[in-house]
């Protein structure tokens, strides 16, 4: 989610108080000292920082990948859906809305967003959590990123968030992995979305954004909900719902095959 839109995310507030933002650069241990206080400054405790920070290094094939992505399409949109939206995918997309039909009714009710949407974000972001969902620790992720100084800002604010899906008992660090850029989940939820966003809608008492099929789909919803998106309302380029998928992602050719699959799911 939003991994070709990184450059204008936002930086999340964790509340309490804060504390001077770590510069960037310089000595990666003396970064990650501050980063650990500016996030006890913020609230997390000096265990989880203790435990997420310690003997960590540098991952330098994140910010190898970092430095060749462009976060842009180079295919057309018929090039790049006919790679994503195929006979099979349609197929397991239509068997789980049959299957999850009671829960995502119960979604729809509450947020007002069509279980078609939902249920084709899910597929194209991680083949309905059967997919990659990224296999690298997400806090050495973040630091790596926030410690290069390109988007320092961006990846310091989504790093405290990451540290506060584990201080309020989300996910254990163990379970926080996720892609290139920090995304976390089922859905490729950013940090600060999933402490914005994420809802727990099973009722565990946390938001699990990674096993949890409830939490991604009612949480993917909340999102599209919070930004204007309309039950009953087209969502084909150019309408309204259509620009409120922009807090998912902000290229027109990935919103347009949300619709297309999404179209395909219903049969149209």
């Amino acid at each position: 989610m939003l991994r070709f839109a990184l450059a204008t995310a936002f930086v999340v507030c964790l509340g309490g108080g804060s504390a001077e933002a770590a510069r960037c650069g310089g000595d990666f241990n003396s970064f990650v000292a501050n980063m650990a206080s500016e996030a006890q400054a913020a609230g997390v405790s000096a265990s989880v920082t203790s435990s997420a920070f310690g003997g960590m290094t540098q991952d330098g094939a994140v910010l190898a990948f970092d430095r060749r992505q462009r976060y842009t399409f180079n295919k057309s949109f018929e090039q790049y859906v006919s790679t994503r939206v195929g006979p099979g995918r349609i197929n397991g997309g239509r068997a789980l809305l049959q299957r999850h039909a009671a829960l995502l009714s119960r979604i729809e009710q509450q947020f007002g967003v069509p279980r078609q949407i939902l249920v084709a974000i899910w597929g194209l972001e991680s083949d309905f959590g059967k997919g990659d969902m990224g296999k690298l620790p997400v806090i050495r992720t973040l630091a790596t990123l926030a410690h290069d100084c390109r988007r320092t800002e961006l990846f310091q604010g989504e790093l405290l968030a990451a540290l506060k899906i584990v201080q309020r008992g989300d996910l254990p660090l163990r379970d926080l992995i996720g892609a290139y850029a920090g995304e976390i989940g089922q859905t490729q939820f950013l940090p600060s979305s999933y402490i914005k966003y994420g809802v727990d809608f099973d009722g565990d008492g946390r938001v699990d954004l990674r096993h949890s099929a409830a939490d991604v789909l009612a949480s993917t919803a909340n999102l599209l909900h919070t930004n204007g998106f309309k039950m009953g309302q087209p969502y084909g380029e150019g309408t309204a719902n259509f620009e409120a998928m922009r807090e998912w992602n902000r290229a027109l050719i990935y919103r347009k095959t949300i619709g297309y699959f999404a179209d395909r799911l219903m049969g149209q």
